[in-house]
């Protein structure tokens, strides 16, 4: 019983310790578009980046190409290619298009994946009412955000 404590606390405070170096949305800072601190504090993890690259949080190739993934049907031409990312761009900078692209890119229509705030009447699924705004959940998470960036930082020109 005394082990179940111990393990319980331990827990408690691990995650307590994991939560408060995650970046809450609100409080991410930009600058020139970039983001310089990881938003979750821990590296990210570039074969989950991958996966997110094509499932429906994500699905980062609806809209870009990447050679890397020619596997996977139905990659999109509306935003740039991403083969050599990681030469183009900084991570700071990925990681600030991936949160919110319209920081750098004010025209762009890439969808805001870190953002929870400064919407125009957000819908509730679809039921044709507003959603609560304190319900509002960014699309990915401060940890997949560093996973796909992660991901992104693979792909260089060879």
């Amino acid at each position: 019983m005394r082990l179940s404590t111990i393990t319980a606390v331990a827990l408690a405070f691990t995650a307590t310790v994991a939560s408060a170096q995650t970046k809450y949305p609100t409080d991410v800072t930009f600058e020139d578009g970039a983001i310089a601190a990881s938003l979750s504090g821990t590296p990210g993890d570039p074969a989950n980046g991958q996966v997110l690259m094509n499932k429906g949080a994500g699905n980062c190739i609806a809209c870009h190409e990447v050679t890397a993934l020619a596997e996977l049907p139905f990659h999109g031409g509306i935003g740039p290619m991403l083969d050599g990312a990681a030469d183009r761009w900084t991570e700071a900078d990925l990681r600030g298009i991936v949160a919110d692209a319209k920081v750098m890119f004010p025209e762009s229509m890439m969808p805001s994946f870190y953002k929870i705030s400064g919407f125009v009447r957000p819908g509730d699924a679809y039921t044709g009412k507003a959603i609560d705004p304190d319900a509002i959940t960014p699309l990915l998470s401060a940890q997949e955000i560093e996973d796909v960036v992660s991901f992104l930082m693979t792909l260089r020109d060879e």
